[in-house]
């Protein structure tokens, strides 16, 4: 398995962040401009990450101002898994964005540095959404 992780710190409390997170409806304004086709409920989004393919993804597990575990809803190219752990600490938040991807070797090459990049992204959206 393939691990990419970023990590932030945001002057918010852990709620105000967990609360933005747990609704997928607010993670397209995380997503960097290559995303396209964004559909989305509470608990899914499906969109098209352009040029490479369509996934369609869903929170499986909700820790209230702890955890937000997301999976894809439909089979992907490769199982992944994106987390986000939240720690509270001097009333700002700490914010770790986890892609945990099954690459093979070739796809490890091709999608380390954009699966990287998007943790990356990810996490610094969310820190100037909710400063």
């Amino acid at each position: 398995m393939s691990v990419f992780e970023s990590k932030i710190i945001i002057k918010r409390p852990v709620d105000n962040v967990y609360l933005f997170l747990a609704d997928m409806n607010n993670h397209r304004q995380l997503m960097p401009d290559n995303i396209k086709d964004w559909n989305s409920t509470q608990d899914e989004a499906s969109f098209t990450i352009e040029n490479i393919t369509t996934l369609k993804l869903k929170i499986e597990q909700r820790i209230v101002d702890d955890l937000i575990r997301i999976i894809p809803a439909e089979k992907p190219p490769f199982d992944m898994e994106l987390k986000w752990d939240l720690i509270e600490i001097n009333g700002g938040t700490e914010a770790t964005f986890t892609i945990t991807a099954d690459l093979n070797m070739m796809m490890k090459m091709l999608a380390s540095k954009p699966l990287q990049k998007l943790a990356d992204e990810e996490t610094q959206r969310l820190a100037t959404l909710l400063t």
